[in-house]
């Protein structure tokens, strides 16, 4: 085995012994730039990538091996290249995806995508070829109601530590998997740290902003990421933003491609979004993972026995529409606010679980589709102000 060379201790600076606002500013600017420069800093420095399609991947199998995970959630880039490898009826971010690493704004060292979809199922073959690196596929249990599914997917993570060792040509042990299980236990706490100040006092933490400090996680070291978020979260509970008079919303739909940060935004400043489903797979296990035992075995019961509400996860034991409505309930929401990407037969199917939820629950709910390359918000805003002062007045 040859010695693997040391990433850099920090990737991302910036944000440093800086004041709240200016520091979520340069949060914000990492988040939007499409040339990802702190997967260019850790490759600079000898480090690794692997990148993972949405919605959920194990990163803490390439943790444990020394590799930065990358979360491939698309840009608000135009897919020139891509567009040749795709049909025109997909959806945006999976030409998008494609298109940084064929424009050369990310390197990897692999590819793993997962079974969400027909397109992203697909999406390792077309990955494949055009890039000489593995591309593989995660099969993810499609019945996680099985007897089995929990040992079938610690199988499936055995194949991706096996991939993981090939890269960093070094064994991965059930010891350095504890160790960066550690770590994300450490980062899905202050995660839900950071929900709960969202639900108890949304006006200090925006959807945009919230957004962001999720969003970093797709490209940071994760312990970088949690020292951001140690430093972040007390600054925010200390805010001095004067509580408005708006309606607490939840959002739901934007379990893959990702609204625009604007889109955000313009929510924001017409409702308190007190929980969502952004980013879910940076969120997908709601509780800390069990040290004990076999680590790649804990993951996989974690998955399955822990795991958020998403259009994706077929558990019949925790119906979608009951699952909405109970996220609801718990976050005081008073209305919904329901997106699904252009394009996305997931997305698009379940608006009508959740419509005929909130329908027969009496729950009022503004519905839109959305692109992340999305520019002009001033219709939608319009909309959403008079559905807001509906319910206001009403």
């Amino acid at each position: 085995m040859t010695a693997v060379a040391s990433a850099p201790a920090v990737v991302f600076p910036e944000w440093r012994d800086q004041p709240l606002e200016e520091m979520l500013y340069r949060c914000r600017e990492l988040v939007e730039d499409a040339d990802f420069p702190t997967v260019r800093r850790w490759r600079a420095g000898g480090g690794k990538v692997i990148g993972h399609f949405q919605v959920y991947f194990p990163e803490e199998i390439a943790h444990a091996g020394g590799l930065l995970p990358f979360k491939v959630r698309g840009a608000p880039i135009e897919p020139t290249q891509a567009e040749s490898r795709f049909g025109s009826y997909l959806c945006s971010i999976i030409k998008t995806s494609l298109e940084l690493v064929l424009s050369k704004r990310v390197e990897m060292e692999a590819f793993v995508t997962h079974p969400i979809c027909d397109a992203a199922r697909n999406l390792a073959g077309v990955w494949g070829r055009n890039f000489p690196y593995p591309c593989r596929i995660l099969y993810l249990p499609q019945n996680p109601n099985s007897a089995f599914a929990s040992r079938y997917l610690r199988d499936e993570y055995d194949r991706i530590r096996q991939l993981v060792q090939d890269i960093a040509a070094r064994p991965i042990t059930d010891d350095d998997l504890r160790r960066s299980i550690a770590v994300f236990n450490e980062n899905r706490a202050l995660l839900r740290r950071l929900y709960a100040l969202r639900r108890e006092r949304p006006w200090l933490v925006p959807a945009d902003e919230a957004y962001v400090l999720v969003a970093l996680a797709g490209i940071l070291p994760r312990e970088e990421h949690n020292a951001l978020l140690q430093t972040a979260l007390p600054l925010l509970e200390r805010r001095p933003t004067p509580r408005q008079d708006k309606i607490r919303v939840i959002v739901e739909g934007g379990f893959c491609e990702q609204p625009p940060l604007d889109l955000l935004r313009a929510i924001a400043r017409s409702c308190y979004v007190v929980d969502d489903d952004l980013l879910i797979g940076l969120r997908w296990i709601v509780e800390d993972v069990p040290a004990d035992g076999d680590p790649l075995f804990a993951l996989a019961e974690s998955y399955i026995e822990r795991s958020a509400h998403s259009p994706v996860q077929h558990d019949l034991r925790k119906p979608k529409d009951r699952m909405l409505l109970e996220r609801i309930e718990s976050s005081g929401a008073q209305a919904a606010i329901l997106m699904a990407a252009k394009m996305c037969e997931p997305g698009l199917e379940e608006l009508v679980v959740h419509t005929r939820a909130l329908d027969q629950r009496g729950i009022r709910y503004f519905v839109s589709e959305f692109e992340e390359n999305m520019s002009s918000f001033d219709q939608l805003e319009i909309q959403l102000e008079t559905f807001v002062e509906n319910l206001l007045f009403d």
